[in-house]
């Protein structure tokens, strides 16, 4: 499974490579910090530093996952992106998180036979229609799935570096420990924006996650600076939203089109054991949004 995973990885990188090359768009591997904001210091990493400007900038760094400030986080912890290319078997892991990479994760880890937890602060799939959240957390907790509720980890330790993991947390008020071979943060993500100097050309980060605010036509607060995808504040964080916003973004900026990115009505897919689609806002949402006597709810089962 990993090397499938590596190798699916390597395709697309490549494919999109090749693209840029075929359609002879200038393409620096580098790492990019704004001198102004229309000055952009690129670093190969390898002793070459050039300086490029352009008339508009477009900011789609992404983002990578969270760790969650506690002793022994980085040192013992994993997150999703390392569990692709662990060398050896998870064996019993904690999954700590409930978000839908937190529910993805140990639904394949329970179906591959590793003994697996979740760790659970709040609830299930924030953002998304709590009763769909709640059946399927009852659906994975049925087929194997062990989930500890109202709990947060404390702090990671690992006395025999070739022994287990001993994760202390706190669940009600009491500070309780278990061993595991591995424990696996999907606690959100944040923006890989701290190092493009963006407060210095006058945009602001938000504090906890480093991402960036746009308006509707995803421009930030310098109007020549857009930011697309994952590094967006408050938007979704998926794939094909970021490849759509920067096609809608492209015909807007050089196409002489209008059409702006609809960020509430996207089909969605969680790949839990209880595969769950979606589409618009959830139940919670339209009754905050519309009020509760304006929303007829629909239920069928079958």
């Amino acid at each position: 499974m990993v090397g499938s995973v590596q190798k699916h990885i390597k395709s697309l990188n490549w494919g999109y490579k090749s693209d840029l090359i075929k359609l002879k768009v200038k393409y620096f591997n580098s790492y990019a910090t704004f001198k102004d904001a229309h000055t952009i210091q690129l670093d190969n990493g390898k002793g070459l530093i050039e300086t490029v400007t352009a008339d508009k900038v477009i900011v789609a760094v992404g983002g990578r996952p969270s760790y969650p400030g506690i002793p022994g986080d980085k040192e013992f912890g994993i997150t999703s992106d390392d569990i692709f290319s662990k060398k050896t078997a998870p064996g019993k892991t904690l999954v700590v998180g409930a978000s839908y990479v937190a529910l993805e994760c140990a639904g394949f880890l329970t179906a591959l036979g590793y003994d697996t937890t979740v760790m659970v602060r709040s609830i299930l799939l924030r953002g998304f229609d709590q009763d769909m959240a709640n059946r399927i957390g009852a659906y994975m907790e049925s087929h194997g799935t062990k989930f500890i509720r109202s709990a947060v980890p404390v702090k990671l330790e690992k006395p025999d570096p070739a022994g287990k993991t001993i994760v202390t947390f706190e669940k009600e008020g009491n500070l309780l420990q278990e061993e595991y071979d591995t424990v696996l943060f999907a606690i959100g993500r944040y923006a890989i924006t701290k190092d493009l100097n963006l407060e210095s050309v006058g945009i602001k980060l938000e504090k906890d996650n480093y991402k960036i605010k746009v308006n509707d036509l995803e421009e930030t607060v310098v109007p020549h600076i857009y930011a697309i995808g994952d590094v967006i504040h408050g938007k979704l964080e998926l794939t094909p939203v970021a490849i759509k916003a920067g096609k809608l973004l492209a015909y807007r900026l050089f196409g002489g089109k209008t059409e702006k990115m609809d960020y509430v009505n996207v089909p969605t897919t969680v790949f839990t054991p209880l595969e769950y689609g979606s589409c618009g806002l959830s139940e919670e949402d339209a009754k905050a949004k519309f009020g509760a006597e304006n929303i007829s709810t629909f239920h069928t089962s079958f």
